[in-house]
Parts: C-alpha cells; structure tokens; sequence
C-alpha cells in the first residue's frame, strides 16, 4: 500500500512507559535499568541509537504524518486532475534516463483481517482479478502513450490488498504489459507483499520465475489466539517452510510485518513470536503498533476494545521486541522499521543514502514513481497524483480513455526545501540547515521559525540544536515525526487531520 492515510492503525505509537528493559550490545541479555522512575530502554543502533523516555514522549507526544511524502497525502486536492498528471509525465518524457520507478495496487483480500486499515476489497470472486488486469493494462497503455518511448525502470513494487489474490498466469502476464512500455534493469528491485496463506513454495517458485526478487510477508503475530482475534489463523509451521523457501530460491531479501497490540496479545506469546521470527533471520522487520480506531476502520469493530492489551503491556511488547532485535544484530532505521547489520538499508542509513517514500524506507534515491491501480500515488517530478479510491469510479474513467486522478498536489519552491529536510531528518536524524538554505537559494534564517519551535525540544534533550544543524538524540528518535512535523508549513496554518497516527 502506498497511501499514507492508510497507515492509521499501524501507527507505530512510542509506548508512553516501558517495563525496564535495556537492549545491550548484540549477543549479551537484556539488561535491567531504571532512573529515578522514568524508565529507559536504550538499543546501541550504531547510527540508530534509540532510548524509550516516557517524560518527553508524555510532552512531546501526538499526531503527526508518517512523513512517505511531503506535503503529506492528506494534503492533496481535487483541483488537480488528470490533465496535471498527463503534464507531468510529459515533462518525465524528457527525463529518460534518471531514476524511475513502479508502483501496482491490488485491493483484493480473499479474507478481510480485522486489523486492517489499508485500502482493501474483501472478493471470494477470483473472476474479478481478470477485470483489474485489463484495467492496468489500460492505464498503463495510457501512460506509456504519454511517455512516447520506452525508459528504463530500475525498481518495483506490488502492493495492496493481497497482490497474490491474482493467479500466477495473470501476474505474468502483468509483467508482459510491464515489459510492452518499459525496459527492466537487470539488477533492479522488483518486489511483492504476500499473504504466506495464499502462497506456498511451488507458488513462490513461480513469483521468482515471473521476475520478483524480494518479497514483503504478512505475519504480525504467531499466537493462535491472537490470529483468531484478528481473523487471520496463519500457522507457523507453513509460515516457516515459506521463508525457507524465500532463502532456497534465491531472493534478493525478505521482510516481515510484526503488530503489537493486537486484542489478546500478551507477552510471553509475543516473545514465542519474536523467537521465531529471530530464528528465522530475515533481512528486515517492520515492528507496527495497532491503534484501534473503529469509527474509522469498518473491520476494527469486530475486535472487541476489552481484549486489547493495557497500555503497559503494550510498552513492555515494544521494549521486548527492541532489545531482541538489537540482540539479534537488528539496526533501528527509525520508525517502526528495523534491518540487519549488513542489508542494504542498513548500510544506506551508514553512508547517509537512505531514503523515503510511499512504500517506507529505501536505499536508493527512488526518483520518479509511477502508480497504477485503484487509490495508488505516482511521484512524478514535482507532483503527487492519486488515482480513484472507487473501484467502479476507477474503471469508469479508463473506460472513458481518461487517467483516474481524482486529487494531487504540484510542489512549490517552500515545499521542496521542507520535503527535503524532512527527509532528511526521518533518514539520517540530522539535518544541517544552513546547508539545506544555501542549496536552495534561500536566504540563511529561513527555516528559523521551525527551529524556534524546536527550542523545548533541545532543552528537553530530545534534540541537540548546534552550529552544524539539528541532531535527533537517542531519546528523541521515537518522536522524529515531532521533529519534521516542525518543518510541515501546513500543519503550522491548519490542526492535523485526526487521521494521523499518534506519536504517543
């Protein structure tokens, strides 16, 4: 998925208080530590170092974006239209050759678990697969007559939904349309997100063939209570064997979503999840909170509110899941998300490589997203597109030989220089603004206003505001959101949206 809006329930919320678990250096227990009755947990991320302060996060804390865009998706306005978007990939037109990218919604859920906030289709009706490759078919033939002349893609992702509710044959030939407008780097990333229910190792045998390379899978938590509390019974066993397969053929990586706080989830079945995932090895972890948010969230309501777990366990959940992951040679990129020592994101983050977009952390400078499907969000230069949410509305406006952008935003000169120190500070926890200032031509002082409103935050020891820019601290890298949100000129002239997620 790629919205940002979807990502409410999955909120990666700070725990306002921990149960007293300090992550030592990896090998070594967790150690017991505890000051003046504000405890920390602290993990050693070499440049992720993170501490879990429940005084600043109570002070700090609220709701900010998740920051895959700026400005932020719920910016976006219905004043630009397919007539913008068919602008800005002609300008891409003159581009070929720099980066590019793609980016493919598939809505469908055979089974609609209940913790859900993505934009999502629940369909017993495998028939309805067929229609939606027709239709990316169509947008993509309309795009790629925009375009003029086939470019290079050096990456992409298929998200969703459950991607792997289309049959094997039908993804396969999604990529000979793929290939009808695009030329396919021999070493570029393409990945998928799975539902290990809907895949098992013949099936992932015939996702390597097609062309996939990395694979993203669903599991958030192995207990079998737990699983039937959310509607997704996912046994371990068939899970494991999968990952296995992931590894024996040849995929370039995997990652997995973990949740916790889901409704009866405690901590000795979440450490039984963290064992196994660990022993497991994959190359990334995506560690999301779940906020339970039904008024918003149609399946959330069959999740009954007394089962979920009390704010303290859910800060003794996030502290484990910490110190196990750090122990295990995890670094903490920042977020929700974490990397092994030597992958590919953990070596950006190192360098000061990495980078962020709608699918989350990357290690490359994505460049230019082209988005197709129901709800998806291209990238395209300036400009942020939007298809339709509507599946009928989707197909109406490409039955009409239009593009279905419903609501976008082209950049100003004052957004690109705060996207950029947005960036940098979800990336890198640093960001020189003097430097920023002289890169963009503007006048020194003038991001002060946001470091006025950062002061509390330097005093408080969050952050460190010096003569080389802001420093994110250790025990401020659980509120970077605050930080950036600092930054986003729009939330200064208008209140959040209330569909952010919570920072605490």
């Amino acid at each position: 998925m790629n919205d940002e809006v979807s990502h409410a329930a999955l909120d990666s919320r700070p725990p306002a208080a921990t149960a007293g678990i300090m992550a030592s250096p990896a090998g070594d227990a967790p150690a017991m530590t505890g000051t003046g009755g504000a405890t920390n947990v602290r993990a050693a991320f070499g440049a992720g170092d993170i501490e879990i302060d429940p005084v600043l996060i109570e002070r700090f804390g609220g709701r900010a974006p998740r920051y895959t865009s700026y400005p932020s998706a719920d910016r976006f306005h219905a004043g630009f239209g397919p007539a913008d978007y068919r602008d800005a990939i002609a300008e891409r037109a003159d581009r070929n050759g720099t980066a590019l990218g793609l980016y493919f919604h598939i809505p469908f859920c055979r089974r609609i678990c209940y913790y859900c906030a993505c934009n999502k289709i629940g369909s017993r009706h495998q028939e309805r697969s067929a229609e939606y490759l027709a239709a990316l078919d169509t947008e993509m033939r309309l795009v790629g007559g925009i375009l003029g002349s086939r470019q290079a893609i050096s990456h992409l992702h298929f998200g969703g939904g459950t991607p792997t509710f289309m049959l094997d044959d039908e993804l396969a030939s999604l990529f000979g349309y793929i290939d009808q407008h695009f030329d396919r780097a021999a070493d570029g990333e393409y990945s998928i997100e799975v539902d290990p229910r809907t895949v098992d190792r013949q099936r992932l045998r015939r996702l390597r063939d097609i062309g996939f390379n990395r694979v993203s899978l669903g599991i958030q938590d192995f207990d079998e209570e737990v699983q039937r509390a959310v509607n997704r019974i996912q046994p371990y066993e068939e899970t494991l064997a999968l990952m296995q397969a992931v590894r024996e053929l040849g995929f370039r990586s995997m990652n997995v979503d973990l949740i916790y706080g889901l409704p009866k989830q405690r901590i000795d079945g979440f450490e039984r999840t963290l064992d196994r995932v660990i022993a497991a090895a994959p190359d990334r972890v995506a560690l999301y909170h779940y906020a339970h948010l039904p008024q918003l969230f149609k399946p959330q309501r069959r999740i009954h509110e007394e089962d979920l777990p009390d704010a303290e366990t859910r800060a003794e959940l996030f502290a484990r899941a910490v110190a196990r992951f750090r122990a295990a040679g995890y670094v903490y990129l920042g977020l929700d998300h974490f990397a092994r020592y030597d992958d590919e994101l953990a070596v950006a983050q190192r360098e000061g490589r990495l980078h962020r977009n709608f699918q989350g952390y990357a290690a490359h400078d994505a460049g230019d997203l082209l988005a197709f499907g129901v709800s998806a969000i291209a990238s395209v230069g300036d400009v942020y597109a939007q298809n339709d949410k509507g599946l009928p509305a989707y197909y109406a406006r490409l039955a009409e030989g239009e593009l279905p952008t419903v609501r976008g935003l082209r950049l100003d000169a004052d957004d690109r220089i705060r996207r950029d120190a947005i960036q940098a500070l979800m990336c890198d926890f640093h960001l020189d603004v003097r430097a920023l200032e002289r890169r963009h031509g503007v006048a020194e002082g003038y991001l002060d206003d946001a470091l006025e409103r950062l002061a509390p935050m330097d005093r408080a020891g969050a952050i460190r505001i010096g003569p080389d820019g802001i420093q994110v601290l250790p025990r401020g890298r659980l509120l970077v959101r605050a930080v950036a949100a600092q930054f986003d000129r729009y939330l200064q002239q208008a209140p959040a949206a209330g569909t952010y997620s919570k920072l605490a």
